[in-house]
C-alpha cells in the first residue's frame, strides 16, 4: 500500500484483537462452483481461530468442511470515515471431537437461530490480514484529478 493512500496495514494480534469486538462476519465459500457469502454469528477461539455454531444439515456445513475459506469481518464509521477490515483465509473444518464439542457448548458462539442438532465448524487461520482506514475524509467537494 502507498504511504499516502489513506489505509494502514494490520499486524497479525491487531487484526485478531479487532475481530474479537464484532459480532458478525463473513464466510466467503464456493458454493456450486460459484463465489458465496453468508453473514454469521461467531467468536475467537483461544488460539485464533474462527468458530462458528450452525446446523448440522445446513448447506455451509457441506459446502465448507475440509475446503479452503475466506472469513471478513468489520467495523465502519460512515459519518468519521474510518473503520477497519480484517480477513482469516484457512481450512474450515466440522469439529469432531467429542471432548472439543463439549468445551465449545461452553466457550463457543451461541447461535441466533438454534437448531436441534448444532455444530461447530472451525476456520484455523492460515493468513490473516487486515486494514484500518485512516485520515478519512467526506468525498464532497473533493476534485479529483482528471
Amino acid at each position: 500500500m502507498d504511504a499516502n493512500d489513506g489505509f494502514r496495514e494490520l499486524g497479525t494480534q491487531e487484526c485478531l484483537r479487532l475481530l474479537a469486538t464484532v459480532p458478525v462476519g463473513r464466510i466467503v465459500y464456493t458454493r456450486h462452483a460459484l463465489p458465496a457469502v453468508l453473514p454469521v454469528n461467531f467468536c475467537l477461539d483461544r488460539d485464533g481461530a474462527v468458530l462458528v455454531r450452525t446446523s448440522a444439515s445446513s448447506d455451509l456445513v457441506g459446502a465448507i468442511d475440509r475446503a479452503v475459506v475466506a472469513f471478513e469481518a468489520d467495523a465502519f464509521d460512515g459519518v468519521a470515515h474510518s473503520g477497519w477490515s480484517v480477513v482469516v483465509t484457512g481450512a474450515a473444518a466440522v469439529v469432531s471431537d467429542a471432548a472439543e464439542h463439549a468445551r465449545l457448548l461452553a466457550t463457543g458462539p451461541r447461535s441466533w437461530v438454534p437448531a436441534p442438532e448444532e455444530v461447530f465448524v472451525r476456520i484455523d487461520p492460515e493468513l490473516v490480514t487486515g486494514r484500518e482506514v485512516i485520515g478519512g475524509r467526506p468525498l464532497y467537494g473533493v476534485r479529483f484529478p482528471s
